[in-house]
């Protein structure tokens, strides 16, 4: 493991600084697809509120979804705060609401880079970046930084899809496995449940982009954790598996029916949700079947389904060190 001490040293060196320069392009923000245009170096922020610091609520040890993201060890996610998203049924929404305020894992981007090399020097194989749309500079340094320091994981991109093509495109070098959540084709619910207008023709392009650079081959190491690929994923809401049905269909027909699909059931209610007319329920049985079934019928062969019985599993705790703990 690197020490504290050559830590330390590299921050002080000229490639630190040269690194930094990235934070500039946040004078006039424009790195997600809503185009806020705020100077994040001013009082007058832009729709994630987010600054020019590094808003991290938690670096930490996950054991995800997909066997494959997770590996045996575990994934080192680096959870940033706010979202370019509001959905409304988030289970991060502890950290990931604009309008509150954020528990922050630490401003101090060395204790940020020590904590990950940390859990890297503990087994863990992957760096995965939550909620990176918003952040895609810091994202860049964070990545620069532990390659300089000798420090070569797999980064896995998990965003919400919400992403413009040129940034992915600067991304192409960094990013060994995308990790999108392509939730809805249905633009007046993406926009009830999420507050975006154009979320469908955004995200489409976005994972197209992500199929382009990856394809559909997933490659794994000798120990079956994934090293470069794209998993697409999507939760199903309670009430409203048509969208879900027409999520697989544009996949299908749009992308290819030989992409690995990670279907998820997790959803579970939030006191954000609790009087929602739909989202105040977990999903029933009969509706994850019906989704599973358009899946098969569409002809997708690869990835994962969950239990029912899995919601609770992911129900993470931001005031806590280990949230998912």
């Amino acid at each position: 493991m690197k020490s504290i001490h050559e830590i330390e040293f590299f921050f002080k060196t000229k490639y630190f600084d040269e690194f930094l320069k990235a934070l500039k392009i946040l004078k006039n923000c424009s790195i997600c697809p809503r185009e806020c245009g705020a100077n994040r170096y001013s009082s007058k922020l832009g729709y994630c509120n987010g600054d020019t610091s590094f808003n991290i609520a938690s670096v930490c040890k996950h054991h995800g979804e997909e066997p494959v993201i997770s590996g045996k060890n575990g994934i080192c996610n680096v959870f940033f705060s706010g979202c370019n998203l509001q959905c409304v049924y988030c289970q991060n929404f502890q950290i990931s609401s604009n309008k509150i305020e954020r528990p922050k894992h630490s401003q101090d981007l060395k204790e940020v880079v020590h904590s990950i090399i940390k859990l890297l020097d503990e087994g863990c194989h992957a760096v995965g970046f939550v909620s990176p749309s918003h952040n895609i500079p810091h994202v860049m340094i964070i990545i620069n930084i532990l390659r300089k320091l000798g420090k070569n994981p797999v980064f896995v991109f998990n965003t919400g899809a919400y992403d413009k093509l040129d940034v992915l495109r600067q991304l192409e070098a960094m990013t060994d496995v995308y990790l999108p959540d392509f939730k809805y084709m249905d633009d007046s619910l993406a926009e009830s449940l999420s507050d975006v207008t154009d979320y469908s023709e955004i995200a489409g392009k976005a994972i197209k982009e992500m199929y382009r650079q990856k394809g559909n081959r997933l490659l794994l190491n000798e120990r079956g954790e994934a090293e470069s690929g794209l998993i697409i994923r999507h939760l199903v809401l309670p009430g409203y598996i048509e969208n879900s049905i027409s999520v697989l269909r544009y996949i299908a027909e749009e992308i290819s029916p030989d992409v690995h699909i990670s279907l998820m059931s997790q959803y579970n209610p939030t006191i954000n949700t609790s009087s929602h007319p739909k989202l105040k329920r977990c999903l029933a049985k009969y509706e994850y079947e019906r989704v599973i079934d358009e899946m098969h019928r569409l002809g997708f062969h690869n990835g994962w389904i969950q239990e029912l019985d899995s919601p609770d599993n992911y129900n993470p705790d931001f005031s806590r060190d280990k949230p998912f703990h």
